[in-house]
């Protein structure tokens, strides 16, 4: 807009006539008048020159003039289509340190901040959590003036490739995660320019709560809320702290399917449209199925849980059975914890005495997720560590089992009233991590032997006392991010359960049918891998750790 205003000053001005001022009494021009009209058409030359140049300038931002002697260097790249193949390298930012020194780099990166300063520049550059100081000075054999002034009027968020070389600066940059050193740029090509920002990028790093230097100053600086962050994920996402948490998430799912594949188990790919509710109940996402089709048409619904399908591998004699994958959940839930979307990590498999083996191996899984997650990801912890502040997750080798009774009792005698025989409240819960942290030392414990009352119709009842079963909840600080059980794999019993609870036996008939030719006695679980990764961040709220929140009223982007 800009250059075309310019464009057009240029032209009104040429397009000038300036009327000559004539005697009055032989209609000829006077001296006088003649140098009028001389200056005022130098004055008109002038300014149109400089309009002129004002508009060769304008056309900086994007290209070098053709008298630039290093005009090659810099200027904006065409649109990338795979035209070429140049074998050409390029760098990461966080393998840049001292012993970097004097290497020539090429950077694919964004343009976190810039700060021009009379013939230099000083750039920051991000991948990632991972950021480096670079920096122009005029010397008219790799750096220009006019290529210092476009380097600093390129919008912040915008992805170039910047050559150049590391070096080792006197003083630590230590607004740069790559604090050991800079880049000398004697490159710069902007490859795709970013519009204005919907919000500051600074703004959305900044901790949830006060900072010292708020509280010194009396100064309140801006933050981001939740809805604007969300609406634009897409550059929320690129936040530290942001980029962390999912590199930490994916860690995550990784250490899941190793430390499951190292036991022998099986990864499955379970359907995620069913015929029928997966866990019965009316909290199920509904669909009609081929509806464009009348003769093929049927209800169906999104998958609440792979349960079923898990039972159905161990009766095909897989024997040991994982998957992670979406799961669906029509629940009218605002907390801080519930998504209606979200990732399961469900695992199932064989037992052949007693549900501590499903214990075992989830005791394993986890005291090696934790440990894995400490040792790969130290970095990314400490990015999320300085926008969310966090007490390390306190665990146990072997990990803590409690009962259930001694749970019940140990908020009994700290003052609570709580039913025996039934389940705990969101409250109880939080209140018996806190008891057990006091006593025991961990952030992360399991609870078992649960009331009968308080599980579904297919947990399998105790031998020694039907008021319980055999079943299991496991929390990280005092919030629940796992239930299972042992299923019942008797088809007589599960019927017996299923009507016990006032479910129609008919509505499960296939469920039921599933283990009448040999069962083998087997039990499972599913994980919540957005609450995982919350609470062991100790985050306040899982949508921090889903990357595109499905809640109630979410749908986009």
């Amino acid at each position: 807009a800009r250059d075309s205003r310019i464009e057009r000053n240029v032209a009104d001005l040429a397009k000038l006539r300036f009327e000559p001022v004539q005697n009055a009494s032989d209609g000829q021009m006077s001296k006088s008048a003649m140098k009028k009209l001389a200056a005022k058409e130098a004055k008109a030359q002038k300014k149109a020159e400089r309009a002129g140049k004002r508009g060769q300038q304008a056309q900086l931002i994007t290209q070098p003039p053709e008298d630039d002697p290093v005009k090659e260097r810099y200027g904006d790249t065409g649109l990338i289509q795979s035209q070429t193949v140049s074998g050409r390298t390029w760098d990461r930012i966080e393998t840049l340190d001292a012993k970097s020194d004097g290497k020539e780099v090429m950077l694919r990166c964004r343009l976190q901040t810039s700060r021009g300063k009379g013939k230099s520049a000083f750039l920051v550059l991000r991948q990632g959590c991972s950021t480096v100081q670079a920096v122009l000075f005029v010397d008219d054999v790799n750096v220009s003036k006019t290529m210092v002034k476009y380097a600093t009027q390129i919008p912040k968020e915008s992805v170039l490739d910047v050559g150049g070389v590391v070096s080792v600066p006197e003083a630590a940059i230590q607004s740069c995660s790559q604090s050991e050193v800079e880049i000398a740029v004697n490159s710069i090509r902007c490859v795709s320019r970013a519009d204005p920002l919907p919000f500051e990028l600074s703004d959305a790093v900044r901790p949830e709560s006060v900072t010292e230097e708020e509280a010194e100053t009396g100064t309140q600086f801006a933050r981001v809320n939740q809805d604007t962050r969300l609406d634009n994920r897409f550059i929320d996402l690129r936040t530290p702290a942001n980029q962390a948490i999912f590199r930490i998430q994916s860690g995550v799912c990784a250490l899941f399917r190793e430390s499951l594949m190292s036991q022998n188990f099986v990864e499955i790919h379970t359907p995620k449209l069913i015929g029928g509710a997966s866990e019965g109940g009316a909290s199920v996402f509904k669909l009609e199925y081929m509806s464009d089709y009348p003769s093929l048409k049927q209800s169906a619904c999104l998958a609440q849980s792979p349960q079923l399908y898990k039972q159905m591998a161990i009766c095909a004699d897989l024997e040991k059975v994982f998957e992670i994958g979406p799961v669906f959940r029509a629940e009218n839930s605002f907390t801080h914890r519930h998504l209606c979307e979200f990732t399961g990590l469900d695992m199932e498999m064989q037992i052949n005495e007693h549900y501590f083996e499903v214990l075992d191996v989830l005791d394993n899984l986890f005291v090696t997720m934790f440990d894995g997650l400490n040792e790969r990801f130290a970095p990314e912890l400490k990015a999320v560590q300085h926008q969310y502040p966090f007490e390390p997750l306190e665990y146990l080798r072997p990990s803590l089992r409690l009962p259930f009774e001694e749970g019940i009792k140990m908020l009994q005698d700290a003052g609570f009233d709580v039913d025996p025989l039934g389940d705990l409240s969101t409250e109880t819960e939080r209140e018996l991590g806190r008891l057990v942290k006091e006593k025991y030392k961990t952030d992360f414990y399991m609870l078992h032997r649960y009331p009968l009352a308080a599980r579904p119709f297919y947990t399998m009842p105790t031998a020694d006392d039907p008021r319980y079963t055999c079943s299991f909840d496991i929390f990280i600080r005092g919030e629940e991010i796992i239930s299972g059980a042992q299923r019942i794999h008797d088809p007589e019993l599960l019927a017996e359960r299923a009507e016990a609870c006032g479910i129609d036996v008919a509505t499960i008939a296939s469920y039921i049918d599933s283990f009448r030719y040999g069962a083998p006695p087997h039990g499972g679980c599913g994980v919540g891998l957005e609450r995982v990764v919350m609470l062991f961040l100790g985050l306040n709220n899982i949508r921090k750790t889903s990357m595109f929140p499905r809640d109630p009223k979410r749908l986009a982007p």
